[in-house]
C-alpha cells in the first residue's frame, strides 16, 4: 500500500515487498493463465480450457508445499518479542458532534503507546506512534498492541460530500503505516485540488485488520480477508453515523486489500469499488461480488501482479489463490488506465492512476480514461 504507494499483496514464491499501502505480493513462478475459478468437484484447478490444467499443476504443487510449510516451519516474525502498549481508548460511538473528542482521545493513546515503546527500546515503533500523536491529527481509531491498528481521517469527515476509504494489503502495520498515510494524503490532496467548487471531500486510511505477512501462506488464501470483512462492513456502517446518508462512499482497495473489499462488498453502502493491483477477489466475475457498487479495476503496466497466476485451488480443505484477473474482460469490471507505474505507484502524484481514482471518487466518471 516509492514514497507513495498502494498496498501490495503477498505471493507464493519470493517476497516482492513494495513500498505500497499494503504489503508486497511475492512473485509467483510462472505466468497467469487468464480467468480461472476455484476447484471443481474432483479437486482439479479450473482453467479456461482443459489444456490449461497441465500447466497449472506445478503451481498447485507449489501452493501445496506452502500450505505444508505453514504448518511445519515457524515464521521468523513469530519470535519477535511483543511491544508494550496500552489498551485502546474507551469511546462512545463516534458521531459528527464527538469527532473532535475522539480524535483527541486517540492521539493521547498513541502518545502513551509511543512512550511505552520508547521505554521498551523500540525506537522505530515509538517514532511511528509519536507521528500519529502529533497535534491536529485526526485518529478515528488507534490500537498500539501487536502489529497495531489505525484509522485516520484526512479532511472534514463530518461535512464531506465524497469520502474515499483506502484499504491496504499485506505487511501493513504500525511499523509501515507511514506508506498508507502518504497514499491517503496524496489522494486527498488530489481530490481537494480537482473537486468542483463547493464539493467537500475526505479520505480515510483504514488499517482495521491484521494483514497477512509478505512471506506467509496467509497471503495466498482469503482467511485474513474473511476475518477483516465484518470489521470493514461495521466500520462503513458506523461511518454513516458521522457523514450522514448524503455522502457518497468509495472503497479504494489495493492488492490483498482488494480481497478484503470483495468479501465486504455484498450489502455494503458504497457507490464505487476500486480494485488496484489486485491478485483476484475470490469471485469469478464482478457480478459474483453481489454488490450494488460500480466495480472498477486497474493495473499499472509495470505491476508484477500481472505475472501472478490467477487461479484458485482447493488444497487440504483450504482455498488457495484468488481466481479471475479483475482486469480481464471475463471479470466484467470497468477497467481504467493506471499508466506505466508498478505495484507501488498507484497513488504517486501526477500518475494516471491517481487522477482516475480521484475522478471516480468525485463522480466524474465520464472523464475516467480507459485502459
Amino acid at each position: 500500500m516509492g514514497a507513495v504507494t498502494g498496498g501490495a499483496t503477498g505471493g507464493a514464491t519470493g517476497a516482492g515487498t513494495d513500498a505500497g499501502t499494503g504489503a508486497g505480493v511475492s512473485r509467483e513462478a510462472g505466468r497467469g493463465t487468464g480467468a480461472v475459478g476455484g476447484a471443481d468437484r474432483d479437486g482439479e484447478v479450473r482453467g479456461d480450457t482443459a489444456r490449461d490444467r497441465p500447466r497449472l499443476r506445478p503451481l498447485r504443487a507449489l501452493l501445496a508445499a506452502l500450505v505444508v510449510a505453514a504448518v511445519v516451519v515457524p515464521l521468523s516474525g513469530a519470535a519477535r518479542p511483543g511491544i508494550p502498549a496500552p489498551r485502546p481508548a474507551t469511546l462512545a460511538p463516534v458521531t459528527a458532534a464527538t469527532l473532535t473528542q475522539a480524535y483527541a482521545a486517540n492521539r493521547a493513546n498513541a502518545a502513551l503507546a509511543s512512550r511505552m515503546a520508547a521505554a521498551h527500546g523500540d525506537g522505530h515503533r515509538a517514532a511511528a506512534e509519536r507521528a500519529l500523536a502529533a497535534p491536529g491529527g485526526a485518529l478515528l481509531a488507534f490500537d498500539g498492541r501487536g502489529p497495531g491498528l489505525v484509522t485516520e481521517v484526512f479532511g472534514d469527515l463530518a461535512h464531506a460530500d465524497r469520502v474515499a476509504v483506502l484499504v491496504p494489503g499485506s505487511d501493513t502495520s504500525l511499523d509501515t503505516y507511514a506508506r498508507l498515510r502518504t497514499a491517503a494524503a496524496s489522494l486527498h490532496h488530489r481530490l481537494t485540488r480537482t473537486a468542483t467548487p463547493g464539493t467537500r471531500t475526505a479520505v480515510v486510511a483504514w488499517l482495521g485488520y491484521r494483514t497477512p505477512g509478505t512471506v506467509s501462506t496467509a497471503v495466498t488464501t482469503t482467511a485474513r480477508a474473511d476475518e477483516a470483512a465484518p470489521r470493514l462492513r461495521d466500520f462503513l456502517h458506523e461511518l454513516r453515523g458521522v457523514t450522514g446518508p448524503g455522502a457518497r462512499l468509495t472503497l479504494v482497495c489495493h492488492s490483498y486489500g482488494s480481497v478484503v473489499c470483495a468479501r465486504t462488498a455484498a450489502g455494503a453502502d458504497v457507490g464505487d469499488l476500486v480494485l488496484l493491483g489486485s491478485p483476484g477477489t475470490g469471485a469469478d466475475t464482478a457480478a459474483g461480488l453481489h454488490t450494488r457498487a460500480r466495480v472498477w479495476a486497474a493495473r499499472g503496466a509495470d505491476d508484477w501482479v500481472a505475472h501472478v497466476p490467477h487461479v484458485s485451488a482447493d488444497l487440504f480443505g483450504t482455498t488457495v489463490g484468488f481466481g479471475t484477473d479483475p482486469v480481464s474482460p471475463s471479470f466484467g469490471a470497468d477497467v481504467f488506465a493506471a499508466g506505466a507505474g508498478g505495484h507501488s505507484d498507484y497513488f504517486a502524484p501526477g500518475s494516471a492512476s491517481l487522477a482516475n481514482v480521484a475522478r471516480i471518487v468525485l463522480g466524474r466518471t465520464p472523464e475516467v480514461t480507459r485502459a
